[in-house]
């Protein structure tokens, strides 16, 4: 099995010592941006890790659809070897999707079962799902995915995920199981949503949140550097 291409700017082998100095002491790394996922490549990223003291807090596993009904062994099997992959890396998680099919009890309870069984296979990854689209599109049908899988995996919780008049009181019935975040604002142009951002921490930090924040920047500018510790000190000055 073979990771993706080496993304564009940094390279993946430099950027734990670039957040190491610039004042990080964790990271999230997507599958798709390990550009190879031989041993040597795995050892030599978790070694880079190791040295600039960065912690792999979570490898996002962003593909693959357990409610597939014709391939989900197949993407069972194939999330199990990325399992591995993170296991190799010394991640503290990993986050795996779910699948974009609407939420039906028979399916979260399908679901939820293949999750438990790769977390059982994996005990040294702590695996987590996501509010995210299909079956996990809202809070109820989040709350039936962790009620279903007990203590067996956890929740990533995003803040950014989730629009519409409901999004704040839709966070804050999934808040208290959070036990990491994605901490997304919005930007327009190249001015972030601040308003949208606070409120969104707010609600995390009400329902007593005491977690990673792993800050997101999906905007148009280049400035990827700056946007993140304008999104850092927001984050601060709602948690302080």
């Amino acid at each position: 099995m073979e990771g993706s291409s080496e993304p564009r700017g940094l390279a993946l082998l430099e950027l734990p010592g670039e957040l190491k100095r610039r004042g990080y002491d964790a990271v999230q790394i997507c599958h798709f941006h390990l550009p190879s996922c031989s041993p040597e490549y795995l050892e030599h990223l978790r070694s880079a890790l190791r040295n600039a003291d960065i912690d792999l807090e979570t490898l996002l596993i962003d593909d693959g659809d357990l409610t597939d009904p014709e391939h989900a062994d197949r993407v069972e099997a194939w999330m199990r070897q990325w399992l591995d992959v993170a296991e190799a890396l010394g991640a503290t998680r990993a986050r795996l999707l779910v699948g974009r099919a609407e939420p039906t009890p028979e399916l979260i309870q399908e679901c939820a079962g293949r999750l438990v069984r790769l977390a059982a296979d994996h005990p040294e990854v702590r695996i987590v799902i996501e509010n995210w689209t299909g079956l996990l599109s809202d809070a109820q049908s989040v709350q039936a995915m962790l009620q279903e899988m007990g203590d067996a995996v956890g929740l990533l919780i995003d803040l950014g995920n989730w629009r519409g008049p409901h999004k704040y009181e839709e966070l804050a019935r999934i808040a208290s199981f959070a036990e990491t975040c994605h901490a997304k604002c919005h930007f327009m142009g190249a001015e972030p949503d601040i308003e949208d951002f606070r409120r969104s921490l707010q609600v995390l930090k009400d329902g007593g949140y005491s977690g990673p924040l792993a800050l997101i920047y999906d905007g148009a500018e280049d400035d990827e550097w700056a946007k993140l510790e304008l999104e850092d000190a927001i984050c601060r000055n709602v948690f302080r």
